[in-house]
This record gives structure tokens, sequence and C-alpha cells, in this order.
């Protein structure tokens, strides 16, 4: 290949100066910068605007009004600093309500839990119909509340419904299921417990499908039978999502309301209180007694409460998570010590 010079044009020597970008360069290099570093922020602010809207501003409104004797018709009156928080913590009715709150809880949570952890592990198997299974344990959560609320009131009702009927078959007494604390308070932890324990085992099963088949083949290799898996392999490996389900379980058992509102519609959690959950006698305190002032003060000691115990479950399974680590460290040393004794005897 040859090149043609023409006599008389020199081609001008190449500046060895930097180029100066200009203006519409730098604007562009500029707006590249801010969508990289903006971007994120613009993407998820949406969710903090309405957060901020719906969440963050009646937090701080409901504060505010707890400082002050409010009345529901009367509306803003003097302000009283502190002391709607005194008069609920010294009411009876507050513990009384916190109590039958805590006890609905424990007798819903943990059964649970325990049993969305077993129909998980059951769907997670090799059975026949998995699709059919899975999509009928989500059934009961399409029902409404209200709607669960009637049915299992009609079941538990002292008279006529079928659960005493069923005992009085078998020569047993009917039980007080509306009138005694302890029956009212299984009747209603079963109708959390029928709703919501489906859409856990959900939420468990999409945990225990992401733990590697490889894991459990080989260790059912090495003679690992399926509780020794299960327990040594699937719980350890879904412990963030056991950690969510238990805060969320926590969280919505703590605000329970529908289940024992609709369970005996003529009373405000029994006749005696004695299923009367805290946010049922939140309930009444701001639109029977119509003081505003005190009901905001039993929703922020409530909102305390449930942070209290999201972060004693929080520190909870962190030690838990940290103690299996310093375990399963030491036994990695333990066996890297025993393999150099055996090549030093070697």
């Amino acid at each position: 290949m040859t090149a043609t010079l023409t006599p008389g044009k020199t081609t001008p020597p190449r500046s060895t100066s930097p180029r100066t970008p200009d203006r519409a360069e730098r604007r562009r290099h500029w707006l590249s910068r801010l969508d990289v570093k903006a971007s994120p922020y613009a993407y998820v602010a949406p969710f903090f605007i309405v957060f901020g809207l719906v969440g963050l501003f009646p937090l701080i409104y409901t504060f505010v009004v707890s400082l002050y004797d409010w009345d529901l018709l009367k509306g803003q009156g003097d302000f009283v600093g502190i002391e709607n928080f005194v008069n609920v913590l010294s009411d009876e009715y507050f513990w009384n309500s916190l109590f039958n709150t805590f006890s609905i809880f424990i007798l819903s949570s943990i059964p649970q839990l325990i049993a969305a952890t077993f129909i998980a592990a059951i769907l997670d198997q090799n059975i026949r119909s998995k699709t059919f299974w899975r999509m009928s344990i989500l059934l009961p959560y399409v029902v409404t509340p209200a709607a669960v609320a009637l049915i299992f009131s009609n079941m538990f009702s002292e008279n006529y419904g079928l659960i005493n009927n069923m005992l009085q078959n078998f020569g047993l007494d009917a039980i007080g299921w509306k009138t005694d604390t302890l029956p009212s308070h299984i009747a209603i932890a079963t109708m959390v417990n029928w709703r919501w324990t489906g859409y856990n085992a959900l939420i468990l099963l999409a945990a225990m499908q992401s733990v590697p088949r490889d894991v459990h083949e080989s260790a059912a290799l090495d003679g690992a039978g399926m509780l020794r898996r299960f327990f040594s392999i699937t719980l350890p490996s879904i412990r963030p999502t056991m950690v969510f389900v238990i805060i969320t379980a926590t969280i919505g058992g703590l605000q329970i309301f529908v289940e024992p509102r609709m369970f005996d519609a003529a009373t405000a959690g029994g006749s005696q209180r004695q299923f009367q959950t805290t946010v049922l006698y939140l309930w009444e305190m701001a639109f029977f007694r119509q003081n505003f002032g005190e009901a905001s003060a039993i929703a922020w000691l409530l909102f305390l409460i449930i942070v209290g115990i999201g972060l004693i479950n929080f520190l909870l399974s962190k030690s838990i998570a940290t103690a299996e680590t310093k375990v399963s460290t030491t036994r990695r040393q333990r066996r890297l010590a025993a393999y150099r004794n055996k090549e030093v005897s070697r």
C-alpha cells in the first residue's frame, strides 16, 4: 500500500497539550455523575415520601396530641405534659389489656410458627400436586378477618356452637369460650393461627427452596437422616427469614384488633374485659370515652413496646448467630489441629 504526497500540502502537527472539554461535554459529564449518584435516592424517594405522610407525620402528631387534654368533640384543650401517660400507666384496664394482648400473642405466635415450619418442610419435599397444596394453604389468608371472626365466633358460641356440641357428645362439659379468660384467648388465637399459618408457611417454603440441594445430598451420603438434615442444614440456612417472620408476627400479634372485636360484637373485649386487647382498649378510649389525649398516649406506649420487643428479637437472633459461628469456628480449628497432628505423626 502506497501513500501519495501532494507537494505544497503539509499536514499540520497535532497539538501535544491536553484538549479542554467544551461546555456541552462538561454538562454531559456532570449529568452522568449526577445520574449515578442521585438515581438510587430518586428511586427510593417515593416510598419515604409516602411513609413520611402516612406514617411519620401521624406518629409525631399522635405524640403532640398525647401532651394535651384533647376531646373528640371539643378538640384541643390545655397542655398537660405527661399527665396522660401517667393516667394510662395507673389505669388497671390498661394493664389488663396488655396482659390479654401478650397472652393471645403467645398462644397464637408460637404454635403458628411451629406449624408453619412443619408445613413448609412437608411442601418442600417431592410430593404430588405441589402447586395445588401450596395454593391451598394460602386460601385462609384471602378470607377477610371479619368473615373469619364471624365463622369462628359461631363455632365457639357457648350455647349452640359446634365446639361445645362436639364436647358434649363426648360427655364433656361445655366451655365458656366467651366468658372465661383463657378459653376466650385460645379461641381468638385459633382464628389468628388459622389465617396466618399458611402465609408464613409460604414465606418459609421460599427460603427452604433456596438452600442448595447438593448440601442435602452430601449430608445424606454421609448418613445424615431427614431430621438431622432439617435441624442441621435447613433451619440454620433459613435463619434470616425466620427472624423476619418472627418480627412480623410479633408486630401483628401485638396490634390485634379485628378478631377480639368481632368475637363479641356487643362488647369491647368481653363483659369483664376478659379478652380486651390494647388496641381495643385504645379504640374504646378514643371513640367511647372520647379522650383522644389518653388514647394517643396508649398508642405511643404500644409503639414503644413493639419497638422494644423487636429489638429484643433482633439481639436474640444476633446472639444465637454469633454463638453458632463461634461453635463452627472452634470445630474447624479442632479438625485442622487433628489433621496437622496426623501429618506430623506420619
